[in-house]
């Protein structure tokens, strides 16, 4: 390519030099060339043949000639490959032959040596062998991601040949007559007409230039659609490979690279939302690996100023996909997590795998999250105590809590700021919130944190050897360290907390007064309260004397006076409700003698109980058989001897057992239905919660697995030693089978998305199956409370839909609302959602996009799920408020109740409530007409039920089933239900609140010291 420019050079060398046609050394013709064209279309062509040639020059190019020609016959002779006419005829070889050989006589006659010779069109060899270089360039050094570049700069090389060649042609032809031009005018010539018409100062003077000028553009409408389309072609297929990142950037920038087979539109946002939400994050670039093209929605995403100058999307694998296609999506990751761990050990590994049984492949990984092995003990939870699975999900999701903010309902304003709290952490030598309490006990930490500064302490990290890293609620005996880490709910970290140390600290709680509907009530008993207003305007004063006690103690009778709840009541009833209003103050410090404590050794006594529905007796222990390698063993209700494998099949008689439907077992407790395609080991994870050791073993529900296929061997004999569990063949479609499983007796009923059905189908109608067959038992049987879990979180809003429930409608808008202001979670405002009756599995996307930066919060709910267990760590439970509760008020006194009391911590509320009315005026009826449609509404239901029914009561009787265990009314539509996250002190309680605590871990089983206790 180099010669060939060369000679280019040369050619431009010559016309820089040239003086014109008037001395063209021709000694035969001088005086003929010497003579100029007097007319416009009169040619000389004497001008045109000759030209104006040093001697040197001349050599120069014809030892270039010699050098290009012989390369070109040497290269046939090599390419040579049986067809001799293919190779000789080629364009390449004749374009070199024909500007080249003319060379070769000038050699020898001397007169001829100023002969034109139109060496410029050596520029298009040079591109051709800029095409090949280019060729030989990938093959040596294997790279093929840069085809864009190098297809730029072929089409940047044509064009550059079109312009060189025209100027050239250009300027020789004006020397037949008209207005000369030198090469930089032919140039500016030639770019201005092919990129304009033309401005007119310069002008083609004869015919030649004109039919030479026309040949040319005719050439550029020719060659140049045919590059810019292989052009375009290859910026769009670069556009679906994304972009590079490079070893420099990557050496000098931090980055994280995310590997996935899939990529759609909500996962990268979650990711995004997620990831990017720590202020830490904000320098960090992303790097989406994947082999799967972006769609039109997710690359728009990308292109947002927001990500577009922090993520990097790369099309490919850390593996050839050709060698996973038998592989399913947790062997693609498993294979990656090793490429990367062979190609990179040092990196830190964050590793999501779908299948229990994988865990093991990728233990070495510093982060690993299980879907099947939450998602079932989630569920598992939320059957114990409802809205488990939105407490969950809100608290693993990042969100400020403005959702619902704007709404003039005030459940939605309510659940909405709720829904910003985290889990944060912080080492207590620097918070200002928690520095002040070491020395002090966990739990007066806690409930002296959340009355001053709106916030949970929730658990703590110590560095005690021989104990457990992370402890939930250790309890009164834990005194707290200055090198202790403390993890807190909040709506913020505390390092962007703007709350002042040098005032009042008794401000408006995060909920603010609006949702007080009482004057301020005392939370805390008489010394408490002198203590606290002491000590939150002048931390280092104490009451000195008896007189201040004294006036805090008028003070707070003044309050409880003039708040006339017992404004009623007589002087006997006051004072015997004055004693329910008396709480005791947290103490700072709990004796040995003050905790209840108990010596439990299995060792030395053995409880074994018999209960109802086993032929064994019932003891605490570990499950003998595991059903995965890297299970946490935990401690649960096992059975003293397992049940045979022939006794689990609830609907199939044998020598044991004669029954062959639920009616039959006669259960004292209602049954838990869990329906799946297949029996996954993960469904362990939803057995164990349901039979942990702190529960009450009479109050132990029996558990129905409602397979699809039938389970093998292995995991029959992990259910063998399981106390009322059972499992059955059938289908959540078939109604005779979920009849037979016992549904009429069903406390509730969990439906796992069927993955074998739905992986036929696209993303967003993956649920269509689960939804549709969950909708049919909503109608059959509205009283069941069902919780599904479905794939994508958009199709939350079909579950238990009613196409009359106008309210439900409703809530659309506001969902479209809160996607208007770039909320991520619009979602949560659907009333499946927030009443805990829907999850998605993939929300547990954003747990592991968290570790990232929180490496503690995978374990902190593993332990709150109840799949690992610490020792003198709390678990999940819950306290129900019921109407001789009401006393309490609000939730800051419950929180100083249950903390001086039972020393547990409460967290949240799920509260259950009438929904808003909500009339029809989309058709602008007026009141008759609205009357008249609700009317025939109603009757559409009452004939619809009706219907339903019969079809079931019919089926039951074919079955051989009492109809009368069929509750046939439905439950009212007119409720809704939330969870709030960490509400404010000054919030009022209401009957029926079921409050999530975490209940320090007891000695032996927690005792029923209240009606108003549920434990998970």
């Amino acid at each position: 390519m180099s010669l060939k420019l060369f000679a280019c050079l040369l050619y431009v060398v010559r016309v820089a030099f040239d003086r014109g046609p008037s001395y063209v050394s021709c000694k035969e013709c001088r005086d003929a060339n010497k003579t100029d064209s007097d007319g416009f279309y009169d040619l000389n062509w004497q001008a045109i043949i000759w030209v104006d040639k040093s001697q040197n020059l001349w050599l120069f190019q014809t030892f270039v000639a010699m050098i290009c020609l012989t390369e070109a016959v040497i290269f046939v002779y090599l390419r040579f490959k049986g067809n001799f006419y293919r190779s000789l005829f080629s364009l390449q070889f004749l374009a070199e032959i024909s500007m080249n050989l003319p060379f070769i006589p000038t050699i020898f006659v001397s007169s001829i040596r100023t002969v034109f010779i139109p060496s410029f069109l050596n520029c298009w060899l040079a591109k051709r062998a800029l095409e090949y270089m280019f060729c030989d360039l990938n093959r040596v050094n294997q790279r093929h991601q840069s085809a864009l570049s190098h297809r730029l700069a072929i089409m940047s090389a044509t064009v550059l040949c079109l312009i060189f060649t025209s100027a050239c042609g250009i300027q020789h032809f004006q020397r037949a007559g008209g207005r000369e031009m030198n090469l930089f005018q032919s140039v500016y010539f030639v770019v201005v007409t092919f990129s304009t018409v033309g401005y007119g100062d310069f002008v083609p003077g004869n015919m030649l230039s004109q039919l030479y000028i026309m040949i040319m553009i005719c050439v550029a409408f020719i060659v140049l659609p045919t590059q810019v389309e292989l052009l375009v072609y290859t910026w769009m297929e670069k556009q679906k490979m994304g972009r590079n990142y490079r070893i420099n950037r990557a050496n000098n920038e931090k980055h994280v690279v995310v590997c996935s087979t899939t990529l759609n539109d909500n996962t990268v946002l979650d990711f995004l939302h997620e990831f990017y939400a720590h202020p830490m994050l904000q320098d960090v670039y992303t790097v989406l690996l994947s082999p799967c093209e972006l769609d039109a929605t997710t690359n728009m995403i990308l292109q947002v100023p927001l990500w577009a100058h922090r993520v990097i999307y790369i099309k490919g694998s850390v593996l050839n996909d050709d060698d996973l296609v038998r592989a399913r999506q947790d062997e693609h990751n498993v294979l990656r997590s090793w490429a990367i761990r062979d190609f990179a050990p040092d990196v830190p590994q964050l590793v999501q795998i779908f299948r229990t049984k994988n865990k093991m492949h990728v233990a070495f990984a510093e982060q690993v999250v299980c879907e099947d092995e939450l998602k079932y003990a989630i569920l598992a939870n939320n059957c114990l105590c409802p809205g488990t699975s939105t407490l969950i999900s809100l608290l693993i999701h990042t969100s400020r809590g403005e959702e619902g903010q704007s709404s003039e309902e005030e459940w939605q304003r309510l659940y909405g700021k709720g829904s910003g709290n985290e889990v944060y952490h912080i080492r207590l030598r620097e918070s200002r919130f928690f520095s002040q309490y070491e020395g002090k006990s966990f739990t007066y930490a806690s409930f002296n944190a959340h009355k001053r500064y709106g916030i949970a302490l929730i658990g703590i990290q110590t560095t005690i050897h021989s104990s457990w890293p992370i402890l939930l609620n250790p309890g009164p005996s834990y005194i707290l360290k200055a090198s202790d880490t403390c993890f807190y709910l909040s709506l913020t970290e505390e390092q962007n907390s703007a709350l002042s140390f040098t005032k009042e600290t008794r401000k408006p709680s995060f909920f603010g007064r609006e949702h007080m509907h009482t004057p301020d009530f005392p939370n805390y008993d008489v010394d408490e309260y002198a203590h606290a207003r002491l000590t939150e305007s002048t931390p280092d004063l104490r009451p000195s004397n008896e007189s201040d006690k004294n006036q805090a103690q008028n003070y707070t009778s003044d309050i409880e006076i003039k708040t006339g709840i017992y404004k009623k009541s007589t002087s006997n009833q006051l004072s015997t409700k004055s004693k329910f209003l008396t709480i005791p103050r947290v103490p700072e410090k709990i004796s040995e003698t003050n905790i209840i404590h108990k010596k439990y050794s299995t060792a030395t006594r053995k409880e074994s109980w018999k209960i109802s529905g086993e032929e064994a007796k019932v003891v605490k222990g570990y499950p003998p058989v595991l059903p995965y390698i890297g299970v946490t063993p935990t401690r649960c209700y096992i059975l003293q001897q397992k049940k045979p494998s022939c006794c689990l099949q609830l609907t199939k008689p044998c020598e044991h057992c004669e029954y062959k439907s639920a009616y039959e077992y006669k259960w004292s407790n209602k049954c838990i239905i869990l329906a799946a395609d297949q029996a996954a080991d993960g469904i362990y994870n939803f057995l164990i919660p349901l039979r942990a050791h702190f529960h009450d073993v009479y109050s132990l529900c029996p558990v129905v697995l409602l397979l699809e296929q039938p389970p093998n061997q292995a995991f029959i004999d992990v259910l063998s030693w399981l106390p009322l569990v059972y499992w059955s063949q059938g289908t959540i479609g078939s109604l005779d089978d979920i009849l037979h499983a016992g549904i009429n007796f069903a406390e509730c009923v969990v439906v796992i998305n069927k993955e074998s059905i739905n992986s036929m189908y696209s993303i967003y109608l993956a649920d269509c199956s689960t939804i549709v067959d969950v909708q049919t038992i909503f109608k059959m049987f509205p009283n069941i409370r069902i919780m599904t879990e479905l794939r994508q979180t958009s199709n939350m809003r079909f579950m238990q839909f009613r196409a009359y429930d106008n309210y439900a409608l409703s809530l659309s808008k506001t969902e479209k609302l809160e996607k208007k202001r770039g909320s991520h979670m619009s979602y949560i405002f659907r009333i499946p959602f927030a009443g805990g009756a829907v999850f998605s599995a993939s929300m547990l996307d954003t747990l592991l996009y968290q570790a990232f930066v929180k490496d503690y919060v995978i374990s902190i709910l593993r332990l709150l799920l109840g799949i690992d267990q610490a020792p003198g760590s709390g678990f999940l439970s819950s306290y129900q408020i019921r109407k001789h509760d009401l006393w309490i008020n609000t939730y800051g006194r419950l929180y100083q109740k249950l903390c001086a009391e039972t020393h547990d911590i409460p967290i949240g509320i799920y509260r259950t409530q009438k929904c808003p009315t909500t009339l029809c005026n989309s058709l602008n009826m007026n009141l008759d007409d609205q009357e008249f449609l609700m009317q025939y509404q109603q009757l559409s239901a009452d004939i619809e039920r009706e219907e339903i029914s019969n079809l079931v009561r019919n089926r039951m009787r074919d079955l051989g089933l009492p109809v009368q265990d069929y509750d046939k009314a439905p439950k009212p539509d007119d409720r809704l239900s939330y969870v709030i996250i960490n509400p404010s002190k000054d919030l009022k309680l209401e009957e029926g609140d079921i409050v999530y605590i975490i209940r320090a871990a007891p000695m032996e089983p927690a005792p029923n010291t209240s009606k108003g206790f549920k434990n998970f």
